[in-house]
């Protein structure tokens, strides 16, 4: 299947029943791919006049106690941006797919991930957190999808899933699972008449100060609770590793064939890709400073995990850093030219 492709049939074996978007490259092939297969399913597909339109119509969908997605890149995720903060707030599970191209602005439609910021940071105003999950293959992006549903329900909150122009395009087998009378959990807060029970409010203006500071307290006790339980990271390489490269999504793929080429030539260089952007695996993390003597953080942008790395590792070990933003995209004999240099700067 095709990367986008895998992630339409993803929700849909996940009980996925409405998806609303609008057009934008590189991501177009996703709402292409659900206007007739949701139509197979039963369920819902509405191009909205636009971004903004798209996630409030995502949010009247989990508000009723449907599974719901919405999908674009960019900048139509900058527009989704307030109906991100509103369905934390309301707490509202839904899923949203990022599909980077290169910026900023309007940038380009090649592959980038410069959106690390926006979507680990929440990238909405408030004070607020998602789970952010960045696949780095077809068979992945399958799975996630279908697993972000889950913890969408699960913690009752808005989950991200985070590719590039080139994580759509790339076509891969798939092992698919056929779900599709998924059976959802019960959800007691949904609004779907009153008819026998009392009427539910679901609501974000909260005018009270203190019932909007203990609010604010119960979602961050909810996002401690998701940083406990939420992590998936991959190691690859790195029991021995004197020198480890971190990178996830497309980046980490290029880095795994530039790691295999420097073990070729006798250097002992590991892998770390983050599969969780946010809760950030830093325990993992810091785990790795017991063996190895550097890190190296390779992202297609300018630098922006790199962060999160230095944030987890304390100063226990050099931190370096390689990027290639705007779209561009190395190939992996460029990446272990670069690991080849920093080997021999630091006399590994």
């Amino acid at each position: 299947m095709k990367g986008t492709d895998a992630i339409g049939e993803a929700a849909i074996q996940a009980g996925c029943r409405c998806y609303f978007g609008y057009p934008i490259t590189p991501q177009n092939e996703i709402p292409e791919y659900m206007s007739w297969r949701m139509e197979e399913v039963g369920g819902v597909f509405l191009q909205g006049e636009s971004e903004i339109a798209s996630i409030n119509m995502v949010l009247g969908a989990a508000a009723s106690g449907v599974r719901a997605m919405t999908s674009s890149s960019s900048p139509g995720i900058s527009l989704k941006q307030e109906g991100l903060s509103f369905l934390a707030a309301l707490e509202l599970p839904a899923v949203i797919v990022n599909i980077n191209r290169g910026g900023p602005g309007l940038g380009n439609i090649a592959p980038s991930q410069g959106d690390y910021f926006q979507a680990t940071r929440g990238g909405g105003h408030g004070d607020y957190r998602m789970p952010v999950y960045a696949p780095a293959s077809v068979q992945e992006l399958y799975d996630i999808t279908m697993k972000a549903f889950d913890v969408a329900d699960m913690y009752r909150t808005p989950v991200m899933i985070l590719g590039d122009g080139m994580m759509g395009q790339i076509v891969e087998p798939v092992i698919a699972h056929d779900k599709e009378n998924v059976e959802l959990p019960p959800k007691d807060y949904i609004l779907n008449g009153a008819s026998g029970r009392p009427s539910r409010i679901v609501k974000s203006l909260v005018l009270d100060v203190r019932e909007m500071e203990e609010h604010n307290w119960k979602l961050k006790r909810k996002y401690d609770l998701m940083k406990n339980t939420l992590p998936l990271y991959e190691k690859y390489k790195t029991d021995d590793a004197k020198m480890t490269i971190i990178a996830y999504g497309t980046a980490a793929r290029i880095a795994k064939g530039a790691v295999n080429r420097a073990r070729s030539d006798g250097l002992k260089i590991g892998l770390f890709r983050p599969i969780t952007l946010w809760p950030f695996p830093d325990e993992a993390i810091i785990s790795l400073t017991k063996q190895t003597k550097l890190i190296l953080v390779f992202e297609m942008s300018t630098g922006q995990m790199i962060d999160d790395v230095r944030l987890a590792i304390e100063g226990k070990v050099d931190c370096e850093f390689y990027g290639r933003p705007g779209g561009i995209v190395p190939a992996p004999q460029e990446i272990a030219r670069i690991i080849e240099r920093h080997w021999l700067q630091k006399d590994l």
